[in-house]
């Protein structure tokens, strides 16, 4: 499978996914630990998926958002961006619209 089909595979089994250095519970850089404390705070699930156990995911996920670094989240098959969009989005209150979505709890 290619790296793109696995990624959409991916995000289409997860409404909520963060494309993250480390893992939810032991994230490996601050940016990743940043928007990894956001969604909790939010008490949102999501599902993570750890960009330095699969090189080709790593490198795949910047291409495939067009996005150049890690973590990105994405609601909805929709790419929302990096933790600095997701502070200034969590501050304004935009994330939590974002995540009240159609089928996010």
């Amino acid at each position: 499978m290619e790296v793109k089909e696995r990624i959409e595979k991916i995000l289409n089994e997860h409404q909520v996914v963060l494309f993250m250095k480390g893992t939810e519970q032991f994230p490996m850089c601050g940016f990743s630990a940043r928007a990894t404390a956001i969604l909790q705070d939010l008490g949102v699930k999501f599902f993570s998926v750890n960009v330095l156990d699969d090189q080709d995911i790593r490198e795949g996920i910047k291409a495939y958002g067009n996005w150049p670094t890690i973590p990105q989240l994405y609601v909805n098959k929709q790419l929302v961006g990096g933790s600095d969009i997701m502070m200034e989005m969590y501050q304004n209150g935009e994330l939590q619209q974002a995540l009240k979505s159609p089928g996010q709890a």
